[in-house]
Protein backbone atom coordinates (compact mmCIF):
# COMPACT_ATOMS: atom_id res chain seq x y z
CA UNK A 1 0.00 0.00 0.00
CA UNK A 2 1.47 3.37 -1.08
CA UNK A 3 2.30 5.80 1.71
CA UNK A 4 0.00 8.75 2.09
CA UNK A 5 1.16 12.04 0.65
CA UNK A 6 2.32 14.63 3.17
CA UNK A 7 2.34 17.49 0.66
CA UNK A 8 -0.72 19.04 2.31
CA UNK A 9 0.78 18.99 5.78
CA UNK A 10 1.86 22.33 7.24
CA UNK A 11 4.26 22.74 10.13
CA UNK A 12 3.09 25.02 12.95
CA UNK A 13 6.54 26.66 13.09
CA UNK A 14 5.98 29.30 10.35
CA UNK A 15 2.54 30.00 11.81
CA UNK A 16 4.04 30.72 15.24
CA UNK A 17 6.63 32.98 13.58
CA UNK A 18 3.80 34.96 12.00
CA UNK A 19 2.16 35.10 15.42
CA UNK A 20 5.34 36.52 16.97
CA UNK A 21 5.58 39.17 14.23
CA UNK A 22 1.95 40.14 14.81
CA UNK A 23 2.74 40.41 18.53
CA UNK A 24 5.48 42.94 17.76
CA UNK A 25 3.32 44.87 15.27
CA UNK A 26 0.37 45.06 17.65
CA UNK A 27 2.49 46.16 20.60
CA UNK A 28 4.03 48.89 18.45
CA UNK A 29 0.67 50.13 17.16
CA UNK A 30 -0.89 50.18 20.63
CA UNK A 31 2.06 52.16 22.03
CA UNK A 32 1.97 54.61 19.10
CA UNK A 33 -1.77 55.09 19.55
CA UNK A 34 -1.66 55.66 23.31
CA UNK A 35 1.58 57.66 23.49
CA UNK A 36 1.21 59.82 20.38
CA UNK A 37 -2.54 60.32 20.06
CA UNK A 38 -3.90 59.68 23.59
CA UNK A 39 -1.29 61.55 25.73
CA UNK A 40 0.27 58.43 27.29
CA UNK A 41 -0.78 56.67 30.47
CA UNK A 42 -0.44 57.00 34.23
CA UNK A 43 -1.92 55.38 37.31
CA UNK A 44 -2.39 58.73 39.03
CA UNK A 45 -3.14 61.85 37.00
CA UNK A 46 -5.44 64.87 36.89
CA UNK A 47 -5.98 63.90 33.24
CA UNK A 48 -8.30 60.91 33.66
CA UNK A 49 -7.73 59.79 30.08
CA UNK A 50 -4.18 58.82 31.03
CA UNK A 51 -5.58 56.46 33.67
CA UNK A 52 -7.99 54.99 31.12
CA UNK A 53 -5.17 54.45 28.62
CA UNK A 54 -3.60 51.87 30.90
CA UNK A 55 -6.66 49.69 30.33
CA UNK A 56 -6.26 49.02 26.57
CA UNK A 57 -2.50 48.61 26.99
CA UNK A 58 -2.84 46.04 29.77
CA UNK A 59 -5.72 44.16 28.14
CA UNK A 60 -4.37 44.04 24.58
CA UNK A 61 -0.62 43.71 25.13
CA UNK A 62 -0.53 42.25 28.62
CA UNK A 63 -3.59 40.02 28.61
CA UNK A 64 -4.44 38.99 25.04
CA UNK A 65 -1.01 38.97 23.39
CA UNK A 66 0.73 37.30 26.33
CA UNK A 67 -2.03 34.70 26.56
CA UNK A 68 -1.74 34.03 22.84
CA UNK A 69 2.03 33.60 23.09
CA UNK A 70 1.48 31.26 26.03
CA UNK A 71 -0.94 29.18 23.99
CA UNK A 72 1.58 28.93 21.14
CA UNK A 73 4.43 27.98 23.48
CA UNK A 74 3.92 24.25 22.94
CA UNK A 75 4.29 24.70 19.16
CA UNK A 76 6.87 27.50 19.17
CA UNK A 77 9.31 25.46 21.29
CA UNK A 78 10.36 22.23 19.52
CA UNK A 79 8.73 19.09 20.93
CA UNK A 80 12.04 17.27 21.08
CA UNK A 81 13.12 19.47 23.97
CA UNK A 82 12.19 18.79 27.55
CA UNK A 83 8.43 19.12 28.03
CA UNK A 84 9.16 20.98 31.28
CA UNK A 85 10.59 23.88 29.26
CA UNK A 86 7.38 24.21 27.25
CA UNK A 87 5.27 23.97 30.38
CA UNK A 88 7.38 26.56 32.22
CA UNK A 89 7.16 29.05 29.35
CA UNK A 90 3.41 28.43 29.02
CA UNK A 91 2.86 28.90 32.76
CA UNK A 92 5.03 32.03 32.96
CA UNK A 93 3.28 33.76 30.05
CA UNK A 94 -0.17 32.83 31.32
CA UNK A 95 0.73 34.12 34.78
CA UNK A 96 1.76 37.46 33.26
CA UNK A 97 -1.45 37.52 31.22
CA UNK A 98 -3.62 36.85 34.27
CA UNK A 99 -1.84 39.53 36.29
CA UNK A 100 -2.25 42.09 33.51
CA UNK A 101 -5.90 41.14 33.05
CA UNK A 102 -6.67 41.64 36.73
CA UNK A 103 -4.72 44.92 36.83
CA UNK A 104 -6.53 46.08 33.69
CA UNK A 105 -9.89 45.49 35.39
CA UNK A 106 -8.72 47.37 38.51
CA UNK A 107 -7.56 50.30 36.38
CA UNK A 108 -10.86 50.67 34.50
CA UNK A 109 -12.82 50.58 37.76
CA UNK A 110 -10.49 53.26 39.14
CA UNK A 111 -10.96 55.41 36.04
CA UNK A 112 -14.74 55.10 36.07
CA UNK A 113 -14.93 55.90 39.78
CA UNK A 114 -12.80 59.04 39.42
CA UNK A 115 -14.64 60.09 36.24
CA UNK A 116 -18.07 59.39 37.79
CA UNK A 117 -18.99 56.85 35.11
CA UNK A 118 -21.26 53.87 35.98
CA UNK A 119 -19.63 50.42 36.10
CA UNK A 120 -20.53 47.30 34.13
CA UNK A 121 -23.28 48.73 31.91
CA UNK A 122 -22.02 47.69 28.44
CA UNK A 123 -21.73 44.30 26.76
CA UNK A 124 -17.99 44.99 26.42
CA UNK A 125 -17.65 45.20 30.20
CA UNK A 126 -19.74 42.06 30.75
CA UNK A 127 -17.70 40.01 28.29
CA UNK A 128 -14.42 41.45 29.55
CA UNK A 129 -15.16 40.55 33.15
CA UNK A 130 -16.30 37.09 32.03
CA UNK A 131 -13.07 36.58 30.05
CA UNK A 132 -10.81 37.49 32.99
CA UNK A 133 -12.80 35.43 35.50
CA UNK A 134 -12.89 32.38 33.21
CA UNK A 135 -9.18 32.81 32.52
CA UNK A 136 -8.52 32.78 36.26
CA UNK A 137 -10.59 29.61 36.67
CA UNK A 138 -8.80 27.99 33.72
CA UNK A 139 -5.47 28.97 35.26
CA UNK A 140 -6.31 27.35 38.60
CA UNK A 141 -7.60 24.15 36.99
CA UNK A 142 -4.51 23.93 34.81
CA UNK A 143 -2.19 24.62 37.73
CA UNK A 144 -3.66 21.88 39.92
CA UNK A 145 -3.82 19.46 36.98
CA UNK A 146 -0.33 19.93 35.51
CA UNK A 147 1.87 21.76 38.02
CA UNK A 148 0.60 20.55 41.38
CA UNK A 149 2.54 17.33 42.15
CA UNK A 150 -0.48 15.44 43.48
CA UNK A 151 -2.34 15.22 40.16
CA UNK A 152 -2.68 11.71 38.70
CA UNK A 153 -1.35 11.10 35.17
CA UNK A 154 -4.65 9.66 33.92
CA UNK A 155 -6.51 12.73 35.22
CA UNK A 156 -4.06 15.00 33.39
CA UNK A 157 -4.55 13.10 30.14
CA UNK A 158 -8.34 13.16 30.46
CA UNK A 159 -8.41 16.90 31.19
CA UNK A 160 -5.95 17.94 28.45
CA UNK A 161 -8.44 18.27 25.52
CA UNK A 162 -10.83 20.23 27.74
CA UNK A 163 -8.00 22.49 28.89
CA UNK A 164 -7.05 23.18 25.26
CA UNK A 165 -10.65 23.75 24.19
CA UNK A 166 -11.44 25.97 27.19
CA UNK A 167 -8.28 28.00 26.67
CA UNK A 168 -9.15 28.71 23.03
CA UNK A 169 -12.75 29.65 23.89
CA UNK A 170 -11.56 32.13 26.54
CA UNK A 171 -8.88 33.51 24.21
CA UNK A 172 -11.42 34.09 21.42
CA UNK A 173 -13.80 35.67 23.93
CA UNK A 174 -11.02 38.09 24.91
CA UNK A 175 -10.37 38.89 21.25
CA UNK A 176 -14.07 39.59 20.63
CA UNK A 177 -14.21 41.78 23.75
CA UNK A 178 -11.17 43.79 22.63
CA UNK A 179 -12.70 44.33 19.19
CA UNK A 180 -15.87 45.62 20.84
CA UNK A 181 -13.81 47.90 23.08
CA UNK A 182 -11.93 49.34 20.10
CA UNK A 183 -15.20 50.02 18.28
CA UNK A 184 -16.68 51.59 21.40
CA UNK A 185 -13.65 53.89 21.76
CA UNK A 186 -13.61 54.66 18.03
CA UNK A 187 -17.22 55.85 18.16
CA UNK A 188 -16.86 57.76 21.43
CA UNK A 189 -13.89 59.70 20.00
CA UNK A 190 -15.83 60.50 16.83
CA UNK A 191 -13.01 59.26 14.61
CA UNK A 192 -13.46 59.27 10.82
CA UNK A 193 -10.60 59.01 8.33
CA UNK A 194 -7.76 60.62 10.26
CA UNK A 195 -4.50 58.88 11.11
CA UNK A 196 -5.66 57.80 14.56
CA UNK A 197 -8.69 56.10 13.03
CA UNK A 198 -6.42 54.07 10.74
CA UNK A 199 -4.26 52.99 13.67
CA UNK A 200 -7.26 51.87 15.73
CA UNK A 201 -8.67 49.95 12.76
CA UNK A 202 -5.33 48.27 12.08
CA UNK A 203 -5.09 47.23 15.74
CA UNK A 204 -8.48 45.53 15.35
CA UNK A 205 -7.48 43.87 12.07
CA UNK A 206 -4.16 42.59 13.42
CA UNK A 207 -5.88 41.27 16.55
CA UNK A 208 -8.10 39.16 14.31
CA UNK A 209 -5.07 37.89 12.37
CA UNK A 210 -3.28 37.12 15.65
CA UNK A 211 -6.28 35.05 16.75
CA UNK A 212 -6.14 33.17 13.44
CA UNK A 213 -2.42 32.49 13.89
CA UNK A 214 -2.88 31.23 17.45
CA UNK A 215 -5.82 29.02 16.50
CA UNK A 216 -3.99 27.57 13.50
CA UNK A 217 -0.87 26.89 15.58
CA UNK A 218 -3.00 24.94 18.06
CA UNK A 219 -4.75 22.71 15.51
CA UNK A 220 -1.71 21.97 13.35
CA UNK A 221 0.19 18.83 14.39
CA UNK A 222 3.97 18.89 14.72
CA UNK A 223 5.96 16.81 12.22
CA UNK A 224 9.58 15.73 12.49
Amino acid sequence: MAPKSRSYQISPTPVTVVGHLLFIALTTLVLVWLLKFREGFALESANKSKIFNLHPFLMVVGFILMAGEGIMAYKAIPDRRDMKVQRSVHLTLQTIALGCGIFGIVVIFKFQKEANIPDMYTLHSWLGMSAVCLFGLQYLLGFFSYVFPGAESYARAAYRPWHTFGGMVIFLLAIATAEMGLLQKFLSLGLLREQEALIVNFIGLLLFLFAVAVGLAVVLPTYY
